[in-house]
């Protein structure tokens, strides 16, 4: 039980600081940024468990398991007392562990519920406030000067632009605009942001929390840019993006709260796709799906080898 403590709490503190300072620090994940996206969620969810599980084996290290532990604790948990092999460091690392998992869990339901609010109330805006803009099913444009575009998620799903945004881009342009928006709304990335902002929102002490929710919306913003460079080209989506700027285009979501794209995003975006990098290798694209997989399977095995 020690050794499995001792494995998880070195996991966690890995995951909380050093791996993902490293990660956020690093260059290749422009050049395979589905992928980082991937790590970055195994390194929210591996952390969680690691902290979660590291304070449950602690705390019932008294039975030797966490059947045990459970079987010996929770009739005496109203009635009392509680067993006399539990001390107070065995009680107090349950008592946080429990305290964190229901933290957490609050947190994503409660940010999950904000967000699905706010998008109702885009989706009635839009439906009073925009028209249709013809030739694209689902693109709607708002009578407004300010070149703006974003995307509402949802059962419903809308691409929002405005009268100054069509007005100021070409043909093709628009047309690459309309591509990154839809690609944000395909592969579903309010939802990704939406863990990490409540991952944020529970730990807003915790300095990782803003630098993996930073780092996943630049991550989502240069997703986003593939899918509409496939359709319109590299060029196309360089001279949209450099005449609107940062400012036109809110990110994956439109609801209140998280991390909008900037000036040092687009930079970021544009230095991508003007000089691209060379795509990953076969080995390194291999071993970071490997190194995904074992961040979530090691807290996982070691909390299912003392289950009972």
């Amino acid at each position: 039980m020690g050794a499995v403590a001792a494995l998880l709490g070195a996991l966690a503190v890995a995951l909380a600081w050093p791996i993902p300072v490293a990660l956020a620090r690093a260059a290749w994940p422009a050049r395979a940024p589905g992928l980082a996206l991937a790590l970055w969620q195994a390194i929210a969810l591996g952390g969680a468990l690691s902290m979660i599980g590291c304070l449950v084996v602690i705390g019932t290290t008294p039975d030797g398991s966490i059947v045990d532990a459970a079987a010996s604790l929770l009739p005496h948990l109203l009635t009392g007392p509680l067993p006399a092999e539990f001390g107070v460091i065995d009680v107090a690392a349950l008592t946080l562990a429990a305290g964190l998992a229901v933290h957490l869990l609050l947190n994503v339901a409660a940010t999950a519920a904000r967000a699905e609010r706010e998008r109702r109330r885009q989706h009635q805006l839009i439906q009073m406030l925009t028209n249709p803009l013809p030739g694209e099913p689902g693109t709607r444009v708002l009578a407004h000067p300010v070149p703006l575009a974003y995307c509402v998620p949802g059962l419903r799903t809308a691409t929002v632009l405005t009268e100054g945004l069509v007005a100021a881009l070409s043909r093709d342009e628009l047309r690459a605009v309309v591509a990154h928006e839809r690609t944000h709304l395909d592969q579903l990335h309010h939802l990704v942001l939406l863990s990490f902002r409540a991952w944020h929102s529970a730990l807003p002490w915790f300095p990782i929390a803003n630098r993996a929710e930073r780092a996943v919306t630049v991550l989502t913003e240069m997703l986003a840019d593939d899918g509409a460079r496939r359709a319109t080209g590299p060029a196309v989506l360089v001279g949209a993006l450099t005449l609107l700027g940062s400012s036109a285009e809110p990110g994956a979501y439109a609801d209140t709260g998280g991390i909008a794209p900037d000036s040092e995003m687009l930079t970021a975006r544009l230095d991508r796709l003007e000089t691209p990098g060379p795509e990953l290798g076969a080995f390194a694209r291999s071993a970071i799906v490997m190194a995904a997989v074992l961040i979530v399977a090691i807290p996982l095995a070691a909390m299912l080898a003392i289950v009972g």
